[in-house]
């Protein structure tokens, strides 16, 4: 009699424990976080470096606050993959020298993926934005192609793709190149009439142009080959962001944020 009792209770446990386990099946409970879900980067906390003056990428609104297509997208992303972050808003050659001194673990400042860059130990993401760069005189200037720059004074900001895009024509054409460290100073020289012209990444030209931010004029023409910007880090170790940056970037461009970002700058 005990042992027919001992088979009774040991029948209904098992059933109870199958039950159990079919209900949390066709419930979707699961020990594992779901697929969609970056619980991987949940509490991460990243400092990223940016330019300063770089519209419509990132500059300072009228009420103080950072903001611009760059912006945007770093915020988009870092709440898709569930990360948090500080911003450095500390002009392109110093977000550089932070992440190269560890101080900061990436840097979104418009930087065109080109193959020197990796070879010299940068680290990008999927691109996120093609541009092209392009040449800005004063409004009473009667320079009208790269062509009209022999003898002419150009100013460019140190490091970027118009630094080289800019220095391989002057070896070409015949003008001199001045280098500083941010875009308002860039601009300034050729408003004040220190420099004849200024090559910038095209979009910034033209927007900064359009908005009556700059007292200029875009020369059309004057563009080379278009690239794409890319997130960077500059420590191997710091790879796990470059991944993180790519899906955020992937989902966004899926679910429409990507474009409504860019359509609230550039249409």
């Amino acid at each position: 009699m005990r042992k027919a009792k001992q088979r009774i209770a040991s029948m209904i446990v098992l059933a109870l424990s199958v039950g159990t386990l079919s209900a949390c099946a066709s419930s979707g409970q699961s020990s594992a976080p779901a697929a969609s879900t970056p619980a991987a980067s949940e509490g991460k906390h990243f400092t990223i470096a940016t330019d300063k003056g770089f519209s419509p990428f990132e500059f300072e609104d009228s009420e103080g606050n950072i903001v611009g297509i760059d912006m945007d997208i770093l915020k988009a992303v870092a709440e898709d993959q569930g990360f948090t972050y500080d911003l450095h808003y500390i002009g392109w050659d110093a977000a550089i020298a932070e992440c190269q001194a560890g101080q900061a673990d990436g840097m979104i400042a418009g930087a065109s993926i080109t193959e020197d860059r990796k070879e010299s130990g940068w680290f990008f993401s999927d691109g996120y934005f093609e541009a092209t760069q392009g040449m800005a005189v004063s409004e009473d200037s009667d320079i009208a192609s790269v062509n009209d720059l022999a003898g002419k004074t150009v100013v460019v900001k140190n490091g970027t793709m118009s630094d080289t895009y800019a220095t391989a024509l002057s070896e070409e054409i015949g003008f001199s190149v001045t280098r500083v460290s941010t875009s308002p100073d860039m601009y300034q020289q050729v408003m004040g009439g220190q420099a004849d012209a200024c090559f910038d990444d095209t979009p910034i030209l033209k927007y900064s142009i359009k908005t009556g931010e700059l007292s200029m004029k875009y020369v059309e023409g004057s563009e080379n080959e278009p690239a794409s910007y890319g997130f960077a880090v500059f420590q191997e170790d710091k790879m796990e962001l470059i991944e993180l940056f790519n899906a955020g970037l992937k989902n966004i461009k899926d679910n429409g944020t990507y474009d409504e970002i860019l359509s609230t700058y550039l249409d």
